[in-house]
């Protein structure tokens, strides 16, 4: 198949159209945007709770192991799809091969359940 240029004309004028918009709503916000600002406008807001003491607070290693873990299963999830979508046109060998990638996910599962890395104290 023979490609040329203008076949790629459509997405650079996608690109520039998605860009120019962000750029344009940027800066139209601050353009139509109120400038108002006073003491009480300016201080942080979270969920309706008023902000007391110290925002640096440590958070506990099992909340960022959670998170973490989380993100990792997750990223291997997305594995299987193009595995799902193609696994007829991979044979037995694509088979084979998800079987131990699943095998190893699997046992990391367990490792971490033995760890005890998904428990709340």
């Amino acid at each position: 198949m023979h490609t040329n240029q203008a076949d790629y004309f459509p997405i650079l004028m996608q690109l520039l159209l998605a860009v120019g918009f962000v750029v344009m709503t940027i800066i139209g916000s601050s353009f139509l945007g109120p400038k108002r600002s006073s003491k009480n406008k300016d201080k942080s807001f979270e969920c309706g709770i008023e902000s007391v003491g110290n925002a640096r607070v440590p958070f506990s290693v099992k909340y960022f192991l959670v998170a973490i873990l989380f993100v990792l299963f997750d990223v291997e999830v997305i594995f299987l799809y193009p595995w799902a979508v193609n696994f007829r046109d991979m044979g037995f060998e694509g088979l084979a091969k998800m079987g131990i990638f699943m095998l190893l996910l699997v046992v990391g599962f367990f490792y971490v359940m033995k760890k005890k890395g998904l428990e709340w104290e």
